[in-house]
């Protein structure tokens, strides 16, 4: 019994040895179902710093370059406007004519007093040079000397006062006629003819403001006002010359103004209720296009980055917490993770200023196929443009990340 159980454990093993060699050799005669797959096919861009003007997209409202407020230096009744209301008008135009005839007589009495103190002064003159020379002879005492000389005097002092006054009603009778302190547009009147008006009133008769050149008024936080004397400190920014004090303007309907402005000054006071200081930027305004009170935005110049890197937007993703995140192709065509520091968008690029070096090969697409440690195919990205050129890009301040 024992041979031949013996026997039948050989035959088997024997064909179950069998069995597993001709498996073997059939999977050996199929090479393609053991075969690895190939690596996943990526596009990838050299990162490559480039020069770039950057900019910031400011809020502004417009204001006259010079507001005059028009108010009478004196008492009366206005008697004629002589101004049409929305006109322009010119320095020394007269706007408005006051009552004259009482301040002429005013101007006629004091022409009237000063002849008479100066015919008196020579008598008083006379009278004191003769009770000299007899008080020296002691013809006449020397009290009647001294009233004499008192005399002089007060006709002395009556001559003056009198062309003091002959002044002042002359410069009275002139402010009758109210005139413009300046050249600009004149707006609506707030009195007519026949109105009662005063020496410097509180409401004003008419306002003229000067249009051609007009003001700007731009404000900037002090959030981004440090942010920018960092960037020029530590010279990641270049703002030297007169270009950066240029400044570009965009109207409430999108269109761009035609001609650019120049940054006048910046306050050095703070806003303690906005937590900003006011830029002051001058524009020609030759047609009157722009007009006091309008809401603009301000394309303002920070400075250039010499060496700034831009990467497309697709490239970025983001983490859990919301951090920006890139993948690029190491070495070995290995799939690495990058955390970025990004400065802000550029059409549809993003500036970044931290996370990335000059010769990184930025995934473009294809980022859901990876993750980190994956060996990738590289390919060159094509996104249909033309290579840009060396030209300066016009960045405009985004979101800061």
């Amino acid at each position: 019994m024992q041979p031949f159980l013996v026997t039948m454990r050989t035959t088997l093993l024997a064909v179950v040895s069998g069995l597993l060699l001709a498996g073997c050799q059939e999977q050996k005669q199929s090479p393609g179902a053991a075969a690895p797959p190939p690596p996943p096919q990526i596009s990838v861009i050299a990162v490559q710093p480039q020069r770039v003007l950057l900019t910031t997209q400011l809020p502004g409202r417009s204001s006259a370059y010079r507001v005059a407020e028009i108010r009478p230096q004196v008492n009366g009744l206005i008697q004629k406007r002589m101004f049409v209301e929305g006109a322009n008008v010119k320095a020394g135009d007269v706007l408005y004519q006051i009552d004259p005839a009482s301040f002429q007589a005013a101007l006629n009495n004091a022409e009237a007093a000063l002849g008479r103190s100066e015919a008196n002064l020579p008598a008083a003159r006379s009278r004191a040079e003769r009770y000299r020379e007899l008080l020296v002879e002691k013809a006449v005492s020397q009290q009647d000397y001294d009233d004499a000389a008192a005399a002089l005097k007060k006709a002395e002092a009556d001559v003056q006062y009198w062309k003091a006054a002959l002044e002042t009603a002359r410069i009275n009778l002139a402010y009758t006629r109210i005139t413009a302190p300046i050249s600009g547009r004149i707006g609506r009147s707030s009195v007519t003819e026949g109105a009662i008006v005063t020496a410097y009133q509180p409401v004003a008769l008419a306002i003229i403001q000067q249009l051609d050149p007009i003001y700007v008024d731009v404000p900037l936080s002090t959030t981004d006002l440090m942010r920018m004397k960092r960037s020029l400190k530590n010279g990641r920014l270049r703002g030297t010359g007169k270009t950066m004090e240029a400044v570009t303007l965009i109207l409430d309907n999108g269109s761009s103004y035609a001609h650019e402005g120049t940054l006048q000054f910046r306050d050095v006071t703070v806003d303690p209720t906005t937590g900003s200081v006011i830029q002051r930027v001058v524009f020609p305004n030759p047609n009157g296009l722009l007009l006091p009170g309008m809401f603009v935005r301000a394309v303002m110049r920070e400075g250039v980055a010499e060496k700034a890197i831009l990467i497309p937007q697709q490239s970025i993703s983001r983490d859990p917490k919301g951090h920006p995140v890139a993948l690029v192709a190491g070495a070995g065509d290995t799939v690495e993770r990058r955390m970025l520091t990004l400065d802000r968008a550029i059409d549809d690029q993003w500036l970044v200023s931290d996370g990335l070096a000059a010769g990184d090969r930025l995934i473009v697409e294809g980022i859901q196929k990876v993750r980190p440690g994956t060996v990738v195919a590289a390919v060159p990205y094509d996104d249909g443009e033309e290579t840009k050129g060396t030209t300066p890009a016009a960045a405009t301040a985004g979101t800061t990340n």
